[in-house]
């Protein structure tokens, strides 16, 4: 099965600019999106109108801009178990957003973050 690329994130310090920038830079339709739960969480779900991935822009919960991209797998879990076994550290563990994902977060041995979300064919 393969495990393709599904969505990209970025995290930003100043969510407005980054949003303004983007939208205006690449004319993507940027959709406020309120995430039940958790009400200081603005997060845009970016339609980038092309055959390519959309993802999302947010804010920055500890004031660090980065950029994540998300792969899809089967089995969260033994994704992050197998990252570990090559040298990998979890993140995040498999954290479900009622409604919207369930995802989580690995570093390789170097430090890049990647996230991982679940199949929704599953």
């Amino acid at each position: 099965m393969p495990n393709p690329v599904v969505h990209f994130e970025i995290v930003s310090s100043d969510v407005g600019k980054s949003q303004s920038f983007f939208k205006e830079l690449f004319d993507w339709h940027i959709e406020a999106m309120p995430m039940e739960g958790m009400p200081n969480m603005v997060y845009g779900m970016v339609d980038t109108h092309s055959e390519g991935i959309s993802g999302g822009i947010g804010a920055s919960p500890d004031g660090q801009t980065h950029v994540t991209f998300y792969i899809e797998v089967d089995d969260l879990q033994a994704y992050l178990d197998k990252a570990e076994s090559l040298g990998g550290k979890t993140v995040m563990p498999v954290t479900e957003i009622p409604g919207y994902v369930t995802l989580a977060m690995f570093s390789d041995p170097t430090g890049a973050v990647v996230g991982l979300v679940k199949n929704q064919q599953q």
